[in-house]
């Protein structure tokens, strides 16, 4: 009689279920946003226990047959409303107590956009943007979390253009410095700020302006999608 091969006895496991313990996964999503004033993060006030009513990143467990990065947009997507945004990861959490239903591993991810209305589903109760010097204590770990998707966020603001995403198509000097102090959380010197934005022609002069106040002009600007394309696939390193 023919003694079973390996190939047999891992043919003979049911699928998801091999005999050797396996933690659950799901996938959270930092979602950034700016208001011309403050950067704002997306939260979802939790329906269900654990941590019923309090606040945390919208997210959920993944399917089988699905990527970490589809799950990560369907649990947004039906926990907010939020749909299309492109989100990158950038950690993956694995404290054997971060979850306390069962041993849970998450991975994160974060992404930039213009706020938008959002409405809480599936398991949220509410969803709502908050100032991130604003935000309440959340659920799990997600106080963790955030800390580094923040320290993610201003890294990158070094290394890679970032305000396409967040501003309107023609935008004054004044709104793309608010976004950038409202991220790195400092003031910069006007002229100081502006010399440098223009130093590396990302900015297309329009030959228009706004009135930000009753007494003042401002000129109006817009993104050169060329060289913003050309920063972002090669980088840069900004000093401010």
């Amino acid at each position: 009689m023919r003694r079973k091969s390996y190939t047999d006895n891992i043919m003979a496991e049911t699928n998801y279920c091999y005999k050797y313990p396996h933690p659950s996964v799901t996938t959270d999503c930092v979602i950034f946003g700016f208001d011309g004033q403050s950067l704002q993060v997306l939260l979802i006030e939790r329906g269900i226990e654990p941590f019923k009513g309090r606040w945390a990143f919208p997210g959920g467990f993944l399917n089988p047959d699905e990527s970490a990065e589809v799950g990560a947009l369907r649990e947004l997507k039906e926990e907010t409303g939020l749909d299309g945004a492109y989100i990158e990861q950038f950690h993956t959490y694995t404290d054997p107590n971060r979850d306390p239903r069962e041993r849970v591993i998450t991975i994160a991810y974060y992404a930039l956009v213009r706020i938008q209305a959002v409405q809480g589903g599936d398991d949220a109760a509410r969803a709502k943007w908050f100032p991130i010097e604003e935000v309440p204590q959340l659920a799990f770990d997600h106080d963790r979390i955030l800390r580094d998707a923040t320290r993610k966020l201003r890294e990158r603001i070094h290394f890679e253009p970032i305000g396409f995403e967040l501003l309107t198509e023609k935008f004054t000097m004044k709104d793309l410095q608010l976004l950038y102090e409202a991220i790195l959380g400092v003031k910069f010197d006007r002229r100081n700020f502006s010399k440098k934005m223009l130093h590396y022609e990302l900015l297309n002069q329009l030959g228009e302006t706004a009135r930000p106040t009753p007494k003042r002009e401002a000129l109006l600007y817009s993104f050169n999608k060329e060289k913003y394309d050309e920063f972002k696939r090669k980088g840069f390193q900004i000093e401010f």
